[in-house]
């Protein structure tokens, strides 16, 4: 070992090397080394239930909320992906989900109202959503970047749902990238891009009201 305390799986799909990633997350596992993967969704439950038993953490992208987007844009289904997060809150590993928000194409505030209450009553309030700035890239260059405001509004629905952790993602600076005490409010993670800036967590809970924060700290 190097010094590294995690290895992440992604860049590309993982799935498509599961047995690569199963059998090092094992032995990094073993050596005290974690391992967390990011991944599209697309994998049934038996084989993703026996690779949690060896991750400490997994990241889902959720492409959107609508078959219609899942069929035209990731020429794939919605209904799968839905069902490995229901799993994975099942299995009761630490999960996120992230959803790069493209213009015109997924940007519904109807859309986003109907992901946030689907979040809430299948995976509870704590799971975090970070709702992330699409750029013009690779195979779609004929849109703009999101506008910061699309993104601050689906935060906002986030919140008004009832979600403890709603996040904006590729705006560094901006406030929607801290995590907030959901009892007082107060930041208790201030980020700058991948920097941390400011830290007020004490033992797992917010050193301002005592509030047990969910997560991955230590």
């Amino acid at each position: 070992m190097n010094g590294s305390k995690t290895i992440a799986y992604t860049y590309s799909e993982p799935v498509v090397y599961y047995e690569y990633m199963y059998d090092t997350a094992r032995l990094g596992k073993e050596q005290g080394l974690k391992s967390v993967m990011i991944s599209n969704g697309y994998i049934q439950e038996k084989p993703l239930t026996e690779l949690c038993q060896h991750l400490s953490a997994v990241k889902i992208d959720l492409k959107g909320f609508t078959e219609k987007f899942y069929q035209e844009t990731c020429t794939g289904e919605l209904k799968p992906v839905l069902h490995t997060l229901t799993t994975l809150k099942k299995i009761g590993i630490w999960f996120e989900i992230v959803v790069l928000v493209v213009p015109t194409l997924n940007d519904s505030e109807k859309e986003f109202t109907e992901m946030c209450k689907w979040v809430k009553e299948n995976l509870g309030p704590d799971v975090p959503i970070h709702f992330t700035r699409f750029h013009p890239t690779y195979k779609i260059k004929n849109l703009p970047p999101t506008p910061v405001k699309t993104l601050e509004i689906a935060r906002k629905i986030a919140l008004d749902t009832g979600l403890h952790f709603p996040y904006v993602g590729n705006v560094p600076g901006h406030e929607g990238e801290n995590t907030y005490c959901p009892n007082c409010r107060h930041v208790v993670i201030k980020r700058a891009g991948f920097s941390i800036r400011e830290n007020h967590l004490k033992d797992n809970t917010c050193k301002g009201c005592g509030h047990l924060i969910p997560g991955l700290w230590a």
